[in-house]
C-alpha cells in the first residue's frame, strides 16, 4: 500500500480553516486553479465533497467540520517534529515566514528596525504583518499567525504573553495650529477645538471622553477614522486635534509638521506585549523572533532571555 501525499494534508488544513478556494489560494501562493485541482484531489482520497456551495459562498460539510481539528493538529505536530533543536538552529540557513498580527501603530515603530534586524542575520526569514482590525485570540489557537503584538484583553489563559514596553497618548495637531504655540494645552483649551478620533471599530467615546467628564467637559468629536496613520493626516490638513501613542510618531516622516502635545487630564498607561500559543513556546525559530523582537522593543535590554 502507497502513502498518502502528505502535503494534501496542509491544503487541506488551510482549505478547513479558510473555508474558500480563493482565500487558500492566497495563503499557500498558490493560483486559484491550482488551488481547485489540489481540492478534486482532496475530495478523492477523502471521499468527501469538504467544501459545497450555499449561495454566493462555499461552506464546510459536516465530516469537514468535524475533521477541521485533527488536520491543524497533525499539521502542527509534523512541523514540530520536523523544527531542528534549539541547539542546532542557524538563523543564516533558516527559511521561513513568519506572520504577525498587530496594529499600524507598531508597524510604523518598529517594523523598519525589526526588518532590518531580522534581515541581517536571517535572510531567508520572511515577516509578514497582518492586520488586526478586532482582538481575537482566534489567530492564534488556530495557528493562523506566529505572534499576536498588543494590549492583552481577552486572550484567553492558554495565551502565553512577555511584555515589550509601555507607551501613552498625547495630542497632535498641526505644526501652524494656535494650540502648537502654548507651553501647555488646558482642559479648556483641549475641548475647544474639533477632534478626530481613531477607532477601528468606529467608537465615538472613549477613555479620553470618561477622564473629561470627571472634570464636567466634553469634547467634539468630527470625525472617526479606522486608524492612527488617517487621524494624522487628517490633523495635519485642519484644525482638529488627534490623539495617538506616542511611540507611534518615532518614524513618522510628517512628524517634523505636528506638534506634539502633553494630555491636560490624567489617561491610562498602555502596556505592549507579544502574545503566542503555547505550541510555539519551545519552537526554535519562533523563540528565535521573539528574541530579536524583545530586542528591537526594549534595546537597553537586550541580554533579555525569553521564558520558556
Amino acid at each position: 500500500m502507497s502513502d498518502p501525499d502528505f502535503n494534501l494534508l496542509i491544503a487541506l488544513d488551510v482549505l478547513l480553516s479558510e473555508a474558500s478556494v480563493a482565500a487558500a489560494a492566497r495563503r499557500l501562493n498558490l493560483s486559484t486553479s491550482a488551488m481547485s485541482r489540489t481540492l478534486s484531489r482532496l475530495r478523492e482520497v477523502t471521499g468527501d465533497p469538504l467544501l459545497v456551495r450555499a449561495g454566493r459562498k462555499m461552506v464546510l460539510t459536516p465530516w469537514a467540520e468535524a475533521s477541521r481539528d485533527r488536520a491543524r493538529h497533525a499539521v502542527q505536530e509534523a512541523r514540530a517534529v520536523l523544527q531542528p533543536s534549539t541547539e542546532t538552529l542557524n538563523p543564516a540557513t533558516l527559511e521561513r515566514l513568519f506572520t504577525l498580527r498587530a496594529n499600524d501603530g507598531f508597524v510604523v515603530a518598529f517594523g523598519p528596525a525589526l526588518i532590518a534586524a531580522v534581515a541581517d542575520v536571517a535572510p531567508n526569514v520572511c515577516l509578514r504583518f497582518a492586520p488586526k482590525p478586532e482582538k481575537n485570540s482566534r489567530y492564534l489557537r488556530e495557528g493562523l499567525v506566529d505572534l499576536e503584538i498588543g494590549v492583552q484583553s481577552n486572550m484567553g489563559p492558554e495565551i502565553r504573553l512577555q511584555r515589550l514596553f509601555q507607551d501613552r497618548f498625547v495630542g497632535v495637531v498641526r505644526k501652524d495650529h494656535p494650540l502648537a504655540k502654548s507651553a501647555s494645552v488646558s482642559a479648556e483649551e483641549y475641548v475647544a477645538w474639533g477632534h478626530i478620533a481613531a477607532s477601528p471599530e468606529g467608537a465615538v467615546r472613549g477613555f479620553v471622553d470618561d477622564a473629561l467628564a470627571e472634570l464636567g467637559l466634553a469634547r467634539k468629536v468630527v470625525s472617526v477614522v479606522p486608524g492612527f496613520p488617517t487621524a494624522l493626516t487628517v490633523a495635519l490638513s485642519s484644525d482638529l486635534i488627534a490623539l495617538v501613542p506616542a511611540l507611534y510618531l518615532i518614524n513618522q516622516q510628517i512628524s517634523d509638521k505636528l506638534a506634539v502635545f502633553e494630555l491636560p487630564f490624567k489617561t491610562r498607561t498602555i502596556t505592549v506585549s507579544q502574545m503566542w500559543h503555547p505550541r510555539m513556546e519551545n519552537d526554535p525559530g519562533h523563540r528565535w523572533l521573539r528574541q530579536k523582537i524583545l530586542e528591537v522593543c526594549r534595546p537597553d535590554n537586550t541580554k533579555t532571555k525569553d521564558p520558556r
